[in-house]
Parts: structure tokens; C-alpha cells; sequence
């Protein structure tokens, strides 16, 4: 593996800085399914990292609130039987998710309005559907 995990611009997460857990995953695996710790779990302590500025840090505890426990995120990854497909899917969710918290805020919506054709098209559709529902009931012809 890598000295660090490029997340984002400047943005890379140094390998000592992610913990990895092992254990047994459900699902096929044949044989080896009761021998192989397959399933893995990566935690990354984002107050503690050395990878974000404040404002960085900030903003990522703002937006993964709701996915940390003490400012500690959890990734679990047991899709693959072997556990270097596992470590490799877990590592692209963190980059995923910490590159999210990061993205800036979408430009505000500006309100607007339908315009008149569009008004005049929906009353004419809506007239047209009365007038077809209108003729399907029984003894109007």
C-alpha cells in the first residue's frame, strides 16, 4: 500500500493515521468461509488527524455528524470473499465520504416562475384530460 490516501486537492490521509479491524463475514466464501477474516472495518479519528486544516476538520464533523461516533468514522466493507478486495473497498468509501464532506456548497437556488405558455399548456392538457375522462363515464356520449 501507499504512504498516504489522496482524498482530495491537497487533501491526503497518512497510513498511520487509519485503523484496520478483522473478522468473519457472512455470505459464500466456500471452504474458507469459517477460517478467513474477510469482513473489515477502517476507522479513521478525523479530530485527531493531521490531514485537514480547522476549517477542513470543521466542516467535516459538521457533515459526517450523523456517521461518527466521538469523531471517529467507521467504514465496513464485506461485499468480496477475500480481505484485500474488502480493504481496498473500504479505503475508496472513506476517500468517497470524507471528499463529499468536503465538496463546497452547492450555489443557492434561485426561485423561479413558469411562464405563461407553460401556464397556458397545463390548463390546455388539463382540459383535454376532463374532456377523455368525461367520455369514458357511463351514458355520456
Amino acid at each position: 500500500m501507499r504512504d498516504e490516501l489522496p482524498v482530495c486537492g491537497s487533501v491526503s490521509i497518512p497510513e498511520t493515521e487509519l485503523g484496520w479491524r478483522f473478522s468473519r463475514a457472512g455470505g459464500p466464501g466456500g471452504q474458507g468461509v469459517n477460517t478467513t477474516d474477510s469482513r473489515v472495518e477502517l476507522v479513521f479519528d478525523v479530530t485527531a488527524s493531521t490531514a485537514f486544516t480547522d476549517a477542513q476538520r470543521a466542516r467535516v464533523l459538521d457533515r459526517l455528524g450523523g456517521r461518527l461516533i466521538d469523531g471517529v468514522l467507521t467504514i465496513t466493507a464485506a461485499e468480496h470473499r477475500s480481505q484485500l478486495r474488502n480493504r481496498q473497498a473500504a479505503r475508496m468509501r472513506l476517500v468517497a465520504a470524507l471528499r463529499e464532506a468536503l465538496a463546497p456548497d452547492p450555489p443557492p437556488r434561485r426561485p423561479t416562475r413558469p411562464s405563461r405558455a407553460a401556464r397556458e399548456r397545463r390548463l390546455a392538457d388539463k382540459r383535454h384530460r376532463t374532456v377523455t375522462k368525461r367520455l369514458r363515464r357511463p351514458g355520456e356520449e
